[in-house]
């Protein structure tokens, strides 16, 4: 990942970190994807002043005139016997194996039992049962520890394309009926027109990458699974210009609505734990072998590598175990206490090279006919923003974004626009967050 110069009024967070190097060169690189796929170099560029806001996109959603939903109560941070630890408990579920993990009922007496364990003994009960915690760890640390190690090694992204003269791309397309991947149409703001997207993604990450390419005119599917359903505030921040469906993959006929879905799709992104979707034929090497002319983009936690990877975790968590927490830690007349990022900034960086990626793999089937895939990690974005060179200072603030208005089923929603500038202007969504689970397992059709 390549910085950003002064001249990109990199210093609208401030802090120790160059969050703002990251932010835009994440929006950078999918602006260069497009300018490939699109074969119009320098026409798409990313926006400080709309990279700034979209990255805390949450922070400035209003629904019905409300702000969306915080923290819940038992996430954050909490102290422990001998330091400090991250807890995860938005989800319901979550906050139910962590409550068990520690033997209590509530939130008091789950911080009364992490007071009498250290940070790693803790971290490791809560992780055994499948709650989501991380230890609040110094850079030395986490980079001493294998975790650590494995989340650093390679490219912040990992791009795997087919060979051309693989398992024949044109055979496939030949044998499922499909037609080559559409082209770019006449509108620079919509082009991919014509692209289908089956959005497999959760939280923050995923949903911004599956958000960009709804707002460039994609046909994004998403699907959530029947019994754990998404949190509302955060599928409606996130899901702007899609479709929704939510569907049991293990049911016989689901899976066969889901080979359905696949035969039809160009791009699949997946955003969950990794191994946890190969028992439904979701992993990439079983995608590509049915559909090798597929963009196939997977995107989680921790990497494919080391002995977290098959753990769950959040852009919170990443960073308490990677050492933001505690670079970012403040004293104040009660102690000393971790702190954070400004924004959600691994989230966010994560999701939009997540679509660099897929729009990257699209201009390389347009080139040779195969598809391929690609792997990212908020792990490995964190390494990539510790890897950056401290940003200028002193810079001028930032303007206040721009807030755009759109009616929806949720009510009216105050919102800010996408990072990406096509041909100088500021790019928009195509419509407002479906209602949840409102969508068919069935693409939209269009004309070959």
């Amino acid at each position: 990942m390549a910085g950003t110069d002064a001249a990109n009024l990199r210093t609208w967070w401030g802090g120790p970190l160059d969050v703002e190097g990251l932010a835009l060169a994440a929006v950078g690189a999918a602006a260069t994807a497009l300018d490939r796929y699109t074969g119009a170099a320098g026409r798409y560029s990313a926006s400080p002043e709309l990279t700034a806001a979209a990255f805390d996109s949450s922070g400035h959603l209003r629904i019905a005139g409300r702000p969306l939903q915080g923290f819940a109560p038992l996430s954050g941070f909490r102290r422990t016997r001998d330091g400090w630890i991250r807890l995860h408990a938005n989800y319901p579920h979550h906050r139910q194996r962590l409550l068990q993990a520690l033997n209590a009922t509530t939130a008091e007496e789950a911080e009364a039992a992490l007071r009498i364990m250290d940070s790693l003994e803790a971290e490791s009960v809560i992780q055994a049962r499948g709650a989501v915690a991380a230890a609040v760890r110094t850079r030395a640390e986490w980079q001493a520890s294998e975790m650590g190690r494995a989340a650093a090694a390679g490219p912040w992204m990992v791009l795997d394309p087919q060979a051309p003269d693989g398992p024949a791309a044109g055979a496939a397309m030949e044998g499922s009926g499909r037609r080559g991947i559409p082209q770019p149409g006449g509108d620079p703001r919509r082009p991919l027109l014509g692209v289908r997207v089956l959005d497999l993604t959760r939280v923050i990450a995923g949903p911004v990458s599956t958000r960009l390419l709804a707002a460039l005119g994609a046909d994004v599917l998403r699907i959530d699974p029947t019994a754990l359903p998404e949190l509302s505030d955060q599928f409606v921040d996130t899901s702007f210009g899609k479709r929704s469906a939510v569907a049991d993959l293990g049911r016989p006929g689901t899976r066969a609505a889901l080979e359905r879905l696949v035969a039809g799709a160009d791009i699949v992104i997946t955003g969950y734990r990794t191994g946890s979707l190969d028992r439904f034929g979701l992993d990439a090497a079983s995608l590509l072998s049915a559909r090798p002319d597929l963009a196939v983009v997977t995107l989680n936690s921790w990497g494919t590598d080391g002995p977290w990877s098959s753990l769950r975790g959040f852009d919170s968590i990443v960073q308490a175990a990677s050492g933001i927490a505690h670079l970012y830690g403040t004293t104040d007349d009660a102690g000393w206490r971790p702190g954070a990022l400004p924004v959600q900034a691994l989230d966010h960086a994560t999701g939009y090279g997540a679509a660099a990626a897929a729009v990257t793999l699209l201009a390389r089937r347009q080139e040779s006919g195969a598809g391929g895939s690609a792997r990212l990690s908020l792990a490995r974005t964190a390494e990539e923003l510790f890897r950056l060179p401290p940003g200028p200072r002193g810079l001028p603030a930032l303007p206040p974004p721009e807030y755009r208005t759109m009616a929806s089923s949720y009510g009216g929603l105050r919102y800010v626009r996408p990072p990406l500038l096509v041909e100088g202007q500021a790019l928009d969504y195509p419509g407002p967050p479906p209602p949840y689970a409102s969508s068919a397992l069935d693409w939209v059709p269009r004309s070959d």
